[in-house]
């Protein structure tokens, strides 16, 4: 990750490469992280002096309460958002140290996203959202790949419809296969299901938990789902910006 930002900072895109934390079995962590933001009554605060750490290939579920911080806490790890104090180290590198352009092309390498709302992009066919981020990352065979997720995920035959010709269900399986599509480290789900009747809910958790196995990305899940948080490895629960003492536990076979 080192080469690739100076190499990009070479190029004319302004890159500070950041410490490394000395610690290779976590691919995330969090130190004394916390966020501000002004409102018309004063300070608000979101996060307040938050600290953990996450190892490569575990699952963890971020759980609380509506407005508790969990959206927010998922923009910091991923480095779309700036703390106002403390450090997020994403894949050994402290984002911190990285600007926009540089924590968008460590994101573009080791991260993948799902989202609630699917965020597909609406002009593009199913297999040309898959394709993107792997024509992105100058892969050769973008379309064989990205056919080769679609059929995983159930949906080779669906290809060429656009997100408006697709449900609910098969729009976030499509959203699904570009987030595994360049084999991310770490792969952030912002409420999979929200959108979702319930037992489309379920057929998405168990697709999006056997690719997560398949490939061994680390998984951050923020959910207000209790069954759904039940499947991971360990949750973290936000109460008003704090973190509760973490829960570990064995997850359920899916």
């Amino acid at each position: 990750m080192r080469v690739d930002c100076e190499q990009e900072a070479g190029s004319g895109v302004s890159v500070t490469v950041a410490p490394v934390l000395d610690n290779p079995a976590a691919i995330i962590q969090v130190e004394n992280l916390s966020k501000q933001v002004v409102s018309p009554e004063g300070p608000l605060v979101i996060l307040d002096d938050i600290g953990f750490s996450i190892a490569k290939g575990e699952s963890v579920a971020v759980v609380g309460a509506s407005g508790s911080g969990k959206s927010t806490l998922l923009g910091l790890l991923a480095g779309l958002d700036t703390p106002t104090q403390g450090r997020v180290w994403l894949a050994g590198v402290d984002l911190n140290g990285l600007n926009e352009d540089g924590r968008a092309l460590l994101r573009a390498q080791r991260v993948g996203f799902v989202f609630q709302s699917f965020q597909l992009l609406t002009g593009l066919t199913a297999l040309e959202n898959v394709m993107l981020p792997l024509e992105l990352a100058g892969q050769s065979d973008a379309r064989r790949q990205a056919l080769d997720l679609l059929e995983r995920v159930g949906l080779k035959a669906r290809a060429r419809h656009y997100p408006a010709q697709l449900s609910g269900g098969e729009q976030q399986r499509v959203a699904i296969a570009r987030a595994f599509a360049g084999n991310p480290d770490v792969l952030f789900a912002d409420e999979p299901t929200g959108n979702l009747d319930q037992k489309t809910g379920h057929r998405i958790v168990e697709l999006l938990f056997a690719l997560n196995r398949e490939q061994g990305a680390t998984l951050v899940l923020v959910t207000h789902d209790a069954e759904l948080a039940a499947y991971c490895d360990r949750i973290l629960e936000l109460d008003d910006g704090r973190l509760r003492s973490p829960s570990a536990q064995q997850p359920e076979s899916i």
